[in-house]
């Protein structure tokens, strides 16, 4: 019963102005609290669990929308696409969700 009320050993991801709290499932960017959709939720948390690797579109889309939208590549990037409006500094340049062309995503996981 007590290790279920630790703290899980990094469980905060940051990198340069973005932060991600897993265990309180808080996202901040410049120190401002960002409020995310569950599904843009689920994204982030996605790329840090695998930070600094590419995902291609069939992992993301098979592990936030599950089995029989590995085609929906329309909608990852539409929500590719407002997650980075909500955390990137400049989105049509950006810095931490980079896409890998034919591919898939990667977050950057350094300054």
């Amino acid at each position: 019963m007590r290790h279920a009320t630790q703290p899980i050993a990094g469980s905060v991801f940051a990198s340069g102005d973005l932060t991600v709290d897993m265990e309180r499932r808080l996202v901040t960017v410049a120190n401002q609290e960002i409020q995310l959709t569950p599904t843009e939720y689920s994204l982030l948390r996605l790329l840090v669990m695998h930070a600094g690797k590419v995902l291609t579109h069939h992992q993301l889309l098979r592990e936030v929308w599950g089995v029989g939208f590995d085609e929906e590549t329309h909608m990852l990037r539409v929500n590719i696409s407002n997650l980075r409006r909500k955390i990137e500094p400049d989105p049509t340049r950006p810095r931490y969700i980079t896409t890998e062309p034919g591919v898939g995503y990667r977050l950057r996981s350094d300054d």
